[in-house]
């Protein structure tokens, strides 16, 4: 059954996955829309998503894991979540528009595929640490 489990929990983590990331590409793009830089408007898209993820990951991925210190794992989310968000990403989308800059002209092409790196670096980052450290003692 811990398999079973485990399965359905990843498949939990990727819904949840799935909104957070039609929230940080939609106000990422916005913001670039409206003229603020890639990487600002990463970390204020990033923010967003991440208010949202705390409660969905506690409450549906991870089926309210079980502790009475809400704050330590608030606290414990932020950290995991934040350093996959602002310094894998960043660093990350850095390297990628770095790299294609020399190779492609449309920049929005550019970030988006290093947006799509990013994010999937990050995932595996925070699906990783929040299961083994943030709700460790989740159903």
């Amino acid at each position: 059954m811990p398999a079973i489990k485990n399965k359905e929990q990843k498949l939990r983590f990727i819904a949840v996955g799935v909104c957070n990331t039609v929230i940080d590409f939609s106000l990422l793009f916005g913001l670039k829309a409206l003229g603020l830089p890639a990487i600002p408007s990463n970390i204020i898209s990033t923010s967003a998503a991440f208010t949202f993820s705390f409660f969905a990951n506690k409450n549906y991925t991870f089926k309210k894991a079980k502790t009475d210190n809400v704050k330590r794992q608030l606290l414990l989310f932020i950290i995991v979540t934040l350093f996959g968000l602002w310094v894998i990403q960043t660093i990350v989308i850095f390297m990628v528009t770095s790299l294609l800059s020399g190779l492609l002209t449309n920049q929005g092409l550019i970030l988006f595929i290093a947006k799509i790196l990013a994010t999937t670096s990050s995932l595996i980052w925070n699906y990783t640490l929040y299961s083994r450290v943030v709700f460790k003692n989740s159903d």
